[in-house]
């Protein structure tokens, strides 16, 4: 792939990454309520264990129409399970577009949602989410009682 260049004034040129528009398209992938993560090859998850480092533009690819300024995303996501897998999709096509939009002024064209496995939750999410829960209602799960 190749970067995307802006020429501006005498002054020079901005080149956006394409990697930076992975980045971007990545984070806001995540965000979206329903997400469990992006999903990439099993080289990069490799890479991530060895490393320690989120590689944040794992599971997005880019293609650049450097003629129209614009561009398509794909991203591969794995889901929690019972979320509504339509729902969940366009809201990652509305974020991924509108964050990649407004951060590089390139028009995203499209982006195409690969739904690539759906997760349980754990037993111990499950307890996470119920301290969380518990948390926020005030409740003391040490005791039992209310704090």
């Amino acid at each position: 792939m190749a970067d995307m260049e802006y020429p501006l004034t005498e002054r020079g040129s901005v080149r956006i990454s394409d990697e930076v528009v992975q980045i971007i398209a990545g984070v806001a992938a995540n965000e979206v309520d329903g997400v469990i993560g992006t999903s990439g090859s099993l080289a990069g998850g490799l890479t991530e264990s060895i490393t320690g480092r989120k590689n944040l533009a794992r599971g997005i690819k880019v293609q650049f129409d450097e003629a129209a300024r614009a561009c398509t995303i794909e991203v591969w996501v794995q889901l929690r399970f019972g979320v509504s897998i339509p729902e969940v999709g366009y809201q990652i096509q509305e974020h991924v577009k509108s964050s990649v939009e407004t951060m590089t002024g390139l028009r995203v064209d499209a982006v195409h949602v690969h739904v690539v496995g759906v997760a349980f939750q754990t037993d111990t999410e499950r307890a996470q989410d119920a301290d969380q829960i518990g948390a926020a209602a005030g409740e003391d799960r040490s005791t039992g009682g209310i704090a």
